[in-house]
């Protein structure tokens, strides 16, 4: 079982190709999390996950192994008591074993001790149906509020808002 921990500016190129790995391209098709039919470019680059790694107001989690990085997740401080949930990312070899529920459990601790948060907020495309459904057995709940996918003016890729008390 990978020990989770913060990420360094060390574990950038890792977490890279494991973001795209995750949600992009044939690779991605392995699991069930991806966006690989619906958004073609990149999901992040080494300058942005460095950005991240390097904010105060953010804290990256992964979880690496002796045969490479199997996921990751960053919490991000959007307000005195609310955190946001992003880029949750599993190996699709090992997806389904119980490590994205570990990884947001880290995350949701990791919101209360370095923030002092008492919501997590996260957004999921609308569309991926299976993916909301697993949020929701997670404990988080639609707000009814939606939004564009940053970037994107493209209706079918509306985020739906998700939340939940810490």
């Amino acid at each position: 079982m990978a020990a989770i921990r913060p990420a360094t500016a060390d574990d950038a190129e890792a977490i890279r190709v494991l973001v795209e790995r995750a949600y992009r391209g044939d690779s991605a098709r392995q699991g069930w999390t991806h966006e690989a039919d619906l958004i073609e470019t990149d999901r992040t680059t080494i300058g942005e996950l460095l950005g991240v790694i390097a904010d105060p107001d953010k804290v990256m989690l992964i979880a690496p192994t002796e045969q490479g990085m199997i996921g990751t997740v960053t919490v991000t401080r959007i307000a005195a008591d609310r955190c946001y949930l992003g880029m949750l990312a599993v190996d699709p070899r090992v997806q389904a074993g119980g490590l994205g529920r570990r990884l947001v459990a880290a995350a949701e601790q990791a919101a209360r001790d370095h923030f002092g948060a008492t919501v997590m907020e996260m957004t999921v495309i609308a569309a991926r149906r299976e993916l909301l459904a697993w949020y929701v057995r997670q404990g988080y709940a639609p707000t009814g509020e939606t939004r564009l996918l940053p970037g994107m003016e493209d209706e079918l890729l509306r985020m739906e808002v998700l939340e939940r008390p810490l």
